[in-house]
């Protein structure tokens, strides 16, 4: 039984809360959180767990051996450093941290302590990876020619993170995962249509070795919830569309001919997915990885790099759009 804590009980990380009080083989002793509303909504959650404001508690706690942290970004840097240096195992909701250098900061800590740590980068763990990821390797309909994800809907506008920072982890590191290689170069165009301090419009691409592109469309400002995600190869695409009820992916075919004769085949294929929840898949994933000492498939070295992504994108909107190099990070 491996004893768990979660630090910040917010919109996402209440779902950490129910998730874990729920799930065989961990017990959620602890649970962190400031706001009265929310640690009262977190102890109705999670009624055998204990609620506070003080994260000391659960560092003092020898019991516990893992942690989670879901609080705001700009507190990622600091819990997890603290959560390492007691002893504890770590998974870190995306972004790993704000910047590259508190980043690579955590997996240094994380080595030093020999101790895992995990990045939040749910959607690898969503079923629907699984046949994207046979579609690319398979090779069936020949080379990925690009990559396009658009994450998009009328959302509440925050003032610690714009929509780059809030949405873009999602689609670097599925495209990332999908390709096996991480982008090389990013273009970014970003707008602030409403917001006077944080983007809400953001335009990506991303370069990867091969010629691949990947196309990234965030945004809070649309009046329909689409999150979606088409990767098109020479002979066909597959497409995953995370807001329908049911079937999700769909593999669409081409039927090749000369010139203008080149058309869809009528029926794309849909396979069947597994009945998973990303969380507790991806929670699954992060206390197996502490059972069996080894790194989960969301490591922090991959937080590391999506990060250096983001920065470099940043980079980009400084200079009007104009391609900024992602200098390879080795761990």
């Amino acid at each position: 039984m491996i004893r768990a804590a979660v630090v910040g009980a917010g919109e996402w990380g209440r779902n950490h809360v129910r998730s874990l009080a729920s799930m065989p083989g961990v017990r959620l002793e602890w649970v962190v959180e400031t706001h009265p509303e929310r640690a009262q909504q977190a102890a109705v959650l999670a009624p055998r767990a204990q609620v506070t404001a003080d994260l000391a508690d659960v560092l003092r706690d020898t019991r516990v051996e893992a942690v989670v942290v879901a609080t705001p970004s700009p507190a990622h840097h600091p819990v997890a450093s603290a959560a390492l240096a007691a002893g504890k195992h770590v998974l870190v909701e995306k972004p790993l941290a704000p910047t590259s250098a508190e980043a690579e900061d955590l997996v240094r800590r994380a080595r030093r302590a020999r101790r895992l740590l995990s990045v939040g980068h749910l959607l690898l763990y969503h079923p629907a990876m699984a046949p994207l990821k046979r579609f690319v390797q398979a090779g069936r309909h020949g080379p990925v020619l690009y990559i396009y994800g658009q994450r998009s809907n009328i959302g509440r506008l925050r003032d610690d993170e714009g929509a780059l920072i809030g949405l873009a982890p999602h689609d670097i590191s599925v495209m990332a995962h999908l390709l096996g290689r991480w982008p090389v170069g990013v273009c970014m165009h970003a707008r602030r249509c409403v917001q006077r301090r944080m983007d809400d419009l953001v335009f990506l691409t991303l370069r990867f070795p091969g010629g691949v592109l990947g196309q990234v469309h965030l945004s809070w400002l649309e009046p329909l919830k689409v999150r979606r995600i088409s990767v098109v190869a020479r002979g066909g695409m597959a497409v995953f569309d995370d807001m329908l009820p049911a079937g999700k992916v769909a593999v669409h075919g081409v039927l090749e001919g000369p010139g203008p004769q080149r058309r869809a085949v009528p029926e794309p294929s849909v396979p069947r997915l597994k009945a998973v929840e990303p969380l507790k898949a991806e929670l699954g994933a992060f206390l197996a990885s502490v059972r069996r000492g080894r790194p989960s498939l969301t490591p922090g070295e991959d937080g590391v790099r999506v990060v250096r992504v983001l920065e470099a994108a940043e980079a980009s909107g400084r200079k009007d759009g104009r391609e900024v190099a992602i200098a390879p990070w080795r761990a």
